[in-house]
């Protein structure tokens, strides 16, 4: 497939990278992604991804945009109030390119419909704000061997990580279950300050922008934190032996999905 004089233009500046290239970026139209959480996290993701010409992207989010989302989740203007989350994302990324197919899923995800939601899709996105969430994602991307991101964020601070089936830990390699209720302040209460939902949401794209274009180190075995306040990154490395995991080990005791009881906004899991 030879891109048109149109879309030379748009990418140019893809297309002039020798890590991208046109062939790059044909492979970045064939490719398709999962963003799950049109919020402070996905909106970011959604938007970047949607500009890169990301061919197929998929969005869940079963919300309605309110008014407090529109301190950070700026894929929503206010005219957006009241409309379901997944159609103002569909609207603002099919109006930034036309390229783009955006496939909307309006519903929870949960252990009945996930495995089903993310088979087709190269590379998932968590952009969800609550614990039981990222736990369902990390076992079901697990179980159909999909690489996803994970990231959280609250108040200055975030961090995410990156997992590749049969290249590193993945969640639950790192964080076992999800912690008792109430035990994490949930950033209804806590707050977080908008832009940290697009500091760590871009890094979530470009952690997908690599992986589809098999370029560069993604945040495989690693942990990457960011604080805010000082203006510090902080890398970490994961442990490396995952053969103990419930969930990815040699002898997994998870083998099926769980739903965990439901907390609107968690937090990173630190």
């Amino acid at each position: 497939m030879a891109l048109s004089n149109e879309q030379i233009e748009r990418y140019s500046r893809h297309i002039i990278l020798k890590e991208v290239g046109a062939k790059g970026q044909k492979k970045l139209l064939g490719a398709k992604v999962l963003i799950i959480g049109a919020g402070g996290l996905g909106a970011p993701a959604a938007m970047y991804l949607a500009a890169a010409g990301v061919g197929t992207i998929g969005i869940a989010d079963a919300d309605e945009v309110d008014l407090s989302n529109l301190q950070r989740q700026i894929i929503h203007q206010t005219k957006d109030v009241g409309k379901p989350k997944v159609q103002s994302a569909k609207e603002t990324m099919e109006a930034m390119n036309p390229d783009v197919n955006v496939i909307t899923y309006h519903e929870f995800i949960n252990s009945g419909n996930i495995l089903d939601i993310i088979k087709d899709y190269d590379f998932i996105i968590d952009g969800t704000d609550n614990f039981p969430a990222k736990f369902l994602i990390n076992d079901a991307c697990v179980m159909a061997k999909k690489p996803f991101s994970h990231a959280g964020i609250i108040r200055f601070q975030g961090q995410l990580m990156t997992y590749v089936p049969g290249q590193g830990p993945c969640y639950r390699c790192v964080f076992k279950e999800p912690p008792p209720k109430d035990a994490v302040p949930t950033c209804k209460q806590a707050g977080v300050i908008g832009a940290m939902g697009g500091v760590i949401g871009s890094l979530q794209a470009m952690e997908a922008v690599k992986y589809i274009l098999g370029v560069g180190e993604l945040l495989t075995g690693y942990l990457l934190t960011y604080d805010a306040l000082k203006m510090q990154f902080r890398k970490v490395k994961l442990p490396s032996d995952t053969h103990s995991c419930a969930v990815c080990g040699d002898h997994p005791s998870i083998t099926k999905l769980i739903d965990y009881e439901q907390a609107e906004c968690d937090g990173v899991g630190l």
